[in-house]
């Protein structure tokens, strides 16, 4: 399945891109994504697929557009 990746913030230097399609064995979670990407599993993050929040045991699907973000905050 092709699954576009964009990472934003520190996570960019972490995973060593900042947007790509991936081609990736199905099913996966959105956590498992995370780790298929590099990233450390004890980093906080925001896991948003297809513009919504993603629960880490959520299931990606061929196409889907998945956002990890680390946590911040502001105002």
């Amino acid at each position: 399945m092709k699954i576009t990746v964009k990472l934003i913030g520190p996570l960019i230097y972490e995973g060593g891109f900042s947007e790509k399609t991936l081609e990736l064995a199905g099913p996966l979670t959105a956590e498992e994504l995370s780790a298929q990407v590099k990233i450390d599993k004890k980093r906080p993050t925001i896991i948003t697929r297809n513009g919504k929040a993603a629960a880490p045991g959520e299931l990606v699907e061929d196409g889907d557009r998945v956002v990890i973000s680390h946590i911040y905050s502001g105002g």
